[in-house]
């Protein structure tokens, strides 16, 4: 055997996505990637995706865990059942052949994304502007959210119970709301601060309006302008802010990026397009061996804490209502949970060309390269993660080159770089096998960030390959 025969033999290169699919093939990936640009258009914030993702599933048969409850009805294999935790969280179900006891395939994104938002008590009046307070969400990059087109997205309680939905900002003749920055001809001392230092979170304040209130003797009458304003279409005061559930959020569309279309630019991808391939996948599964699960849970970007986050009982109570129904008891709950199999659908940092001092080259994940399998994550020593095994690591592995998947592996930057986490820690205490396995993102975290459709494609079908496993 010469050197270019032992060489071809024992060494390994992942694939380029775009160079090992067919026109059918490609066709099929444009398509799911419209629809996906669809979804992202849907779905700005966890509570238009829960709403967006039930919209789906119910239009695929799939029924509500409480009208099964209620109606007492058992069990079957085949069932489609969702559960809504609070119109920010989801669970989906596709009931197996064997018992749910035996352990579920289960695949984990989040919903929620890095944002602006607003405060409680948000509205005031400065130097003849009305603008709104912000508090951050998750982890950004301040200067990056100044001078951008925003909308506003979200729920407001009034004092007799009623809830409003608020879209303002993403339609072509709406309004739209921005952060102000200093000149160029102002800013030298600025320039000396740090990116993190050069602009604050107290100065996050989104310019509202400026019109006042046409009456003389009368303070904040630009305020008392958009209060007027508010309240004539929303029948809203000043005082229902307080229970108001507001972001600011890029405004406007996903959108094709580069000349050849092979990517999409968008606000929101991480995690949502995660959150869409589990979504499209499970909703063609019928009669899977093991219960197939596609779960959807909120605020992953603080923590995942509160009561919709991944730290909540939601699921685990949900799954001890599953086996209850399919008559067994708590202990099996414990069973179905320790025996599952999870893929933890987080995106990958795609490597870039413009940054390539903070990535390893060889262990990082590549725009067009297909599914990313991420083995840690974590930080200063693999610091909060759950560190998956090589037994399941090769198990997935399987799947994937049985069925034709494009996969490739990568880590979060160099070992001392930085680091980050994912929900894949949280289910890993149960006892379930756990692996990050998601999509390359470019630009992370900021208010447009890039994805390949070819990987969109690629984790769509490596996602169900794992649901039928």
């Amino acid at each position: 055997m010469n050197g270019k025969e032992l060489k071809e033999k024992l060494t390994f290169k992942f694939k380029n996505v775009w160079q090992n699919v067919n026109e059918e093939e490609k066709e099929e990936l444009f398509n799911l990637n419209e629809d996906y640009k669809r979804f992202l258009d849907t779905s700005k914030t966890e509570r238009e995706a829960t709403k967006e993702i039930i919209k789906r599933v119910k239009n695929n048969g799939f029924k509500s865990i409480n009208s099964i409850i209620k109606s007492g009805e058992k069990l079957k294999p085949g069932m489609k059942i969702y559960a809504n935790n609070k119109d920010k969280a989801v669970a989906l179900f596709v009931i197996g052949e064997e018992s749910i006891e035996k352990g579920m395939n289960i695949i984990g994104s989040h919903i929620d994304s890095p944002r602006l938002d607003i405060k409680s008590y948000p509205l005031y009046e400065d130097a003849q502007l009305a603008l709104l307070k912000t508090h951050y969400y998750g982890g950004i990059k301040k200067y990056q959210w100044v001078s951008q087109p925003l909308s506003l997205h979200g729920v407001i309680i009034k004092n007799n119970g009623e809830k409003v939905n608020i879209v303002i900002g993403e339609e072509d003749d709406d309004p739209v709301f921005f952060i102000s920055d200093l000149l160029p001809h102002l800013s030298k001392e600025q320039e000396k601060k740090t990116l993190e230092e050069g602009i604050e979170g107290e100065g996050l304040n989104i310019t509202i309006g400026s019109i006042p209130y046409n009456e003389k003797d009368l303070d904040e009458k630009i305020k008392i302008n958009i209060l007027k304003i508010l309240n004539e279409k929303y029948g809203i005061t000043e005082e229902d802010f307080t229970t108001a559930e507001i972001s600011a959020v890029p405004a406007g569309k996903a959108r094709d990026l580069g000349i050849d279309r092979s990517l999409i630019l968008s606000y929101g991808h991480d995690d949502r397009v995660c959150a869409y391939t589990s979504l499209s996948s499970i909703l063609e599964v019928e009669h899977p061996k093991r219960t197939s699960v596609a779960l959807f849970v909120d605020k992953e970007e603080i923590g995942s804490v509160g009561n919709t986050g991944m730290h909540s009982k939601f699921f685990e109570n949900t799954v001890a209502e599953l086996v209850l129904l399919e008559g067994s008891d708590i202990i099996s709950t414990r069973r179905a949970l320790a025996n599952s199999k999870v893929l933890s659908a987080d995106v990958a940092a795609a490597f870039d060309p413009n940054y390539p001092e903070v990535f390893d080259k060889l262990n990082t994940a590549y725009l067009g390269k297909g599914i990313a399998l991420i083995k840690y994550t974590g930080s200063g020593g693999k610091g909060g993660s759950s560190d998956a095994n090589s037994e399941y690591i090769n198990y997935i592995r399987r799947i994937f080159n049985e069925n034709n998947i494009i996969w490739q592996t990568g880590e979060l930057g160099k070992v001392d770089q930085g680091g980050g986490g994912t929900i894949a820690y949280i289910l890993a205490n149960y006892g379930m096998e756990v692996v990050d396995c998601g999509i390359p993102v470019l630009s992370m975290h900021a208010p447009y960030e890039a994805v390949s459709k070819a990987d969109v494609y690629m984790t769509y079908k490596g996602y169900k390959a794992f649901y039928l496993a």
